[in-house]
């Protein structure tokens, strides 16, 4: 059986533009996706701290600093909302042990202000 775990966390990104008309994702500056390990077209979830909202989308690589919503989800963010882009993997029980997740801490300006590898601790 497959249990689904966290893999990777951007904590507090900056919302610098929404694009309902572009057709769909996140634009993701490409160093936050490479620090994260992040790919394109992978799928995340979104968690807005400003407004609670919370959506499924994909990656895109971006430009320096930029994290765009984009296609029907940017209508439910503003631009300068805080959120959270989480990246999940489903692991088979042997795999458990050895997994790290990688959890970014994101300034105001979209750069990463601390990084930090967690393991998972079985009870």
């Amino acid at each position: 059986m497959l249990r689904t775990f966290l893999r990777a966390k951007l904590h507090r990104a900056t919302i610098t533009a929404a694009d309902p008309d572009y057709e769909g994702s996140v634009s993701i500056d490409r160093a936050l996706c490479r620090a994260a390990g992040l790919l394109e077209f992978e799928e995340i979830s979104v968690y807005d701290i400003s407004n609670g909202v919370r959506f499924t989308t994909y990656v895109i690589y971006g430009e320096p600093g930029q994290v765009q919503v984009n296609g029907a989800a940017a209508q439910l963010v503003n631009v300068g909302d805080r959120i959270i882009i989480a990246a999940y993997a489903a692991l088979a029980p042997e795999e458990v042990t050895a997994h790290r997740v990688t959890v970014l801490q994101i300034g105001a300006d979209n750069a990463i202000t601390s990084q930090r590898d967690a393991t998972v601790n079985p009870a």
